[in-house]
């Protein structure tokens, strides 16, 4: 069975459908109730004070959740229905040209990778700027959205120093 985590909450909980009982509508979170989970396909524990920011198939923000605040200092209102990459700053440490142009380990923006090929992207080394604040360096674990709508599921930890 695959675990699902909320982008909201970071709760994790395992179960074998992707919707709500026998409805097409996509399963929510059993513990704070928000209205979307993300499937991991594996089990992943979230390190303290990750912050998670949940986008749409364009890669715009629907929500923050969990730790988001604490990292960037922004709220749901700041960033809502803007593109992640612009809000964050977003500036990946550790992509390179592969060999497999186009492929999914092509060096691309990881964002772009989820998005386009449906596949998490792991342990991926990022400098956040928030809106031009200091930079933080941070570990993003991207997660695409299983269902009709698309998205993904950015996972941010910040580095100790």
């Amino acid at each position: 069975m695959p675990f699902f985590i909320c982008p909201n909450c970071g709760h994790r909980e395992q179960g074998g459908e992707r919707t709500a009982g026998f409805s097409s509508r996509p399963r929510g979170c059993s513990e704070c109730g928000s209205a979307f989970v993300f499937e991991l396909l594996d089990d992943y524990m979230v390190a303290p004070g990750a912050a998670f920011f949940a986008c749409d198939s364009d890669g715009k923000v629907l929500g923050l959740g969990r730790g988001a605040f604490e990292l960037t200092g922004l709220s749901d209102e700041d960033v809502i229905g803007r593109p992640v990459k612009e809000v964050l700053g977003l500036e990946w440490r550790d992509t390179e040209p592969g060999t497999d142009p186009g492929g999914p380990d092509s060096g691309s923006d990881p964002v772009d990778t989820t998005l386009e090929w449906g596949v998490r992207s792991l342990g991926k080394k990022v400098k956040v700027r928030a809106e031009g604040d200091l930079p933080t360096e941070a570990v993003a674990d991207l997660f695409p959205a299983y269902d009709d709508d698309g998205g993904l599921l950015l996972v941010l930890t910040p580095e100790s120093s």
